[in-house]
């Protein structure tokens, strides 16, 4: 794309613009590239104590640099202009991150998919989420400051926190005091094949490692069984069904 460049100070003004968001794309693959090595030389819960404490730091410093070069405030770690939004308009950009996340997230399948066919592109998914799902479950309860076992009131928040619960409509249904279904009533992904006359994306064997995970890493001892995921057969009302319980 900047073939005829031989050095930065070669560029016009937009070529420097895409080299300035290649930067960041960089910053960010390396940033997750860390993270990446950590837990394979030291396992994920001390990967993610670690990403904790880098990402606090590293977003401090080049917020604090991006601030003064570009010339927004910064409050207690927030970016002024987000605050200067109108409160829809910063839901909309909310969900809008959320349905990025999700079209990124087909975008790398169908990329998978297209060059090495269906079950390659199925079993670099599921061990996606595997990585994926501790840690969004370590980011919430950071975010939302859980204890260490906040049982299954705090799994029902962290559910609710997950960037499918800005894309997807989800339910908690049949409780007790030692368990939960969890129901995804509407599914982007399996709504959109619906309308287009497919059949159900057959996601189970990826729910069975996203939702096990995603409970053990909010509280390790909730266990996690599925009611039903597409390929299975399930009533109009949900695409798929997890009970969660707490164990002793």
């Amino acid at each position: 794309m900047l073939k005829n460049a031989n050095s930065p100070d070669e560029l016009d003004k937009k070529e420097t613009a895409r080299l300035v968001v290649d930067l960041f794309h960089r910053t960010i693959v390396h940033h997750a590239l860390w993270f990446a090595e950590v837990k394979h030389q030291m396992g994920m819960d001390r990967a993610l104590e670690f990403l904790h404490a880098a990402t606090k730091k590293s977003y401090d410093v080049q917020m604090h640099h991006l601030s003064k070069l570009l010339g927004f405030s910064m409050d207690d770690g927030i970016p002024g202009p987000l605050l200067a939004m109108e409160d829809k308009d910063l839901i909309a950009l909310r969900d809008r991150a959320a349905k990025n996340w999700l079209a990124g997230d087909g975008i790398w399948f169908q990329t998978i998919e297209s060059a090495e066919g269906l079950n390659e592109a199925k079993r670099c998914n599921d061990s996606c989420w595997a990585q994926f799902s501790p840690f969004e479950a370590s980011s919430i309860k950071k975010l939302l400051d859980l204890p260490e076992s906040p049982g299954l009131e705090g799994l029902k928040k962290a559910l609710a926190f997950r960037v499918y619960g800005f894309v997807n409509e989800q339910s908690f249904n049949d409780e007790t005091p030692d368990s939960f279904v969890f129901q995804m009533n509407d599914c982007r992904v399996q709504s959109a094949r619906k309308r287009k006359g497919l059949q159900d994306y057959p996601c189970k064997s990826a729910g069975l490692v996203e939702y096990s995970y995603f409970a053990r890493a909010v509280d390790k001892r909730i266990t996690t069984e599925c009611i039903g995921c597409p390929p299975d057969p399930h009533p109009d009302d949900w695409f798929c069904a997890w009970k969660f319980t707490l164990g002793k």
